[in-house]
């Protein structure tokens, strides 16, 4: 089946917002664990390396997932548009 050529740029704009999110995600992760050693102050009395990846990295995660659903929900509604 021939695809329309909407439907490969949805494809494709979907691909490269999932690609660029998992990007930051990996970041995100890699960063704070790898990179902890040089983040040794204290912040509410827990070392800061402890507190961004218990609570900042779970915070960049929630706000990918929000980001998404809201890009995707952006992107179906402008296909179904262009579709009707």
């Amino acid at each position: 089946m021939a695809e329309s050529a909407a439907h490969q740029r949805y494809w494709q704009r979907c691909k490269r917002l999932t690609a660029v999110l998992l990007a930051l995600w990996f970041i995100v992760t890699f960063t704070i664990g790898f990179g902890a050693a040089w983040l040794s102050f204290d912040f509410f009395g827990w070392p800061f390396s402890f507190w961004a990846a218990a609570q900042g990295a779970l915070l960049v995660y929630v706000a990918i997932i929000a980001f998404y659903a809201y890009a995707m929900n952006k992107l179906d509604d402008a296909v179904a548009q262009a579709d009707a």
